[in-house]
């Protein structure tokens, strides 16, 4: 029987060898089960849905590239990527196409409205037609309870560039159709983020935003504790959120 001495430098050289290809493939994995995780997120199959926005991980740096059709979809897809798993950072290349509302223009007012009531769980956007008139807003369609119908009224004029909101909802209700999606803590973070910043009441705050298994952390700092009290209203107001723990502190 042959026996066979082994050399300690070869064999270290052999394992650093074997650490070397493993890492590369490590990484690559974990690349594509960012960029798996980024089109299967929440966001990406609701409200992105139908952008064209391609997903590029190299080393947890992500990439985004293609195209949107509203200037906030670029900050959602951004805020989405960023709080997944793995991700060091975001290169953001995405290009908003189209007709772009001006400023503080009654289609923008439109979008904006729009946009606040498309991530609040408790209003229904879809339901809810949207035009603006020199900063008037008219709000039409349904609306399940009276409840609801204030609330829509009260989100709408949280938004700049409001200068009255008249609410022509009437209240019927009707079966909703579920998605039957489970919202992601990464779209979790994101809806937040883009909500808070849509309401003028909230738009300024530097408020963090953490969500684990749909529970909400919030820090920052808050003017007074009504503004305190408001962003946690608003957060827990979103779609998948369980609870919500308000760390802000007050000035």
């Amino acid at each position: 029987m042959q026996h066979f001495k082994l050399n300690p430098h070869a064999t270290l050289m052999a394992s650093v060898a074997l650490v070397m290809v493993g890492l590369p493939l490590q990484a690559a994995s974990q690349d594509h089960r960012i960029e798996s995780s980024a089109k299967s997120s929440y966001n990406f199959m609701t409200y992105l849905k139908d952008d064209n926005i391609k997903v590029a991980s190299s080393d947890g740096v992500v990439t985004l590239s293609g195209t949107v059709s509203q200037e906030y979809h670029k900050f959602l897809a951004q805020e989405t990527v960023s709080g997944l798993a793995g991700v060091k950072g975001v290169n953001n290349q995405l290009l908003v196409i189209g007709d772009q509302p001006s400023e503080h223009s009654d289609a923008w007012v439109t979008t904006k409205v729009k946009g606040v009531l498309a991530f609040h769980k408790n209003v229904s956007a879809s339901d809810t037609e949207v035009s603006t008139q020199n900063g008037v807003v008219t709000l039409n369609g349904r609306a399940d309870t009276e409840a609801q119908k204030q609330l829509t009224s009260e989100y709408a004029k949280d938004v700049d560039g409001v200068m009255e909101v008249r609410n022509n909802l009437v209240v019927a209700h009707h079966a909703h159709e579920s998605l039957g999606r489970k919202v992601d803590d990464s779209s979790i973070t994101a809806q937040i983020k883009t909500a808070l910043l849509f309401h003028k009441s909230t738009h300024t705050l530097a408020t963090k935003v953490v969500t684990k298994n749909g529970v909400v952390t919030l820090h920052g700092e808050a003017q007074n504790g009504a503004e305190r009290d408001l962003v946690t209203r608003l957060s827990e107001d979103i779609e998948g959120v369980k609870h919500v723990n308000n760390r802000m502190t007050v000035k």
